[in-house]
């Protein structure tokens, strides 16, 4: 019983470090960087029902293998998004660990998205 206590109190430490990630004031002063990308690493169902202006879309699961095709240079900022901030935290661990070096993770479209049209 004891184990299974550390257990999940270690699953939901990391849960909350994953979540503390999120950094949308980062993110928003970071877009206003022309040379800057938006991600959406949400699935191709989601972004086709509606994406923030400018975002491409690589989904999460498959972005290690396609985002040199988009930023070939690991020093690009990269402002990454999905619907909650959980995946697209996932996708900001793969991209470090392949050496991008300026990688936000912005969080969930739908928190972004009115701070985006009042132009925050």
């Amino acid at each position: 019983m004891r184990l299974a206590i550390l257990f999940l109190t270690g699953l939901f430490t990391l849960a909350g470090a994953h979540a503390a990630e999120v950094d949308q004031a980062a993110a928003l002063e970071t877009l206003q960087d022309e040379d800057s990308l938006l991600i959406d690493v949400r699935s191709a169902e989601e972004f086709a029902d509606g994406a923030l202006p400018g975002a491409i879309n690589l989904e999460h699961d498959r972005i290690a293998e396609r985002i040199a095709s988009v930023a070939p240079d690991k020093d690009r900022p990269l402002v990454l998004y999905c619907r909650s901030g959980r995946r697209s935290s996932f996708a900001q661990d793969k991209l470090q660990a392949l050496g991008y070096s300026r990688v936000i993770n912005a969080g969930a479209y739908d928190d972004l998205l009115p701070l985006l049209e009042r132009g925050e």
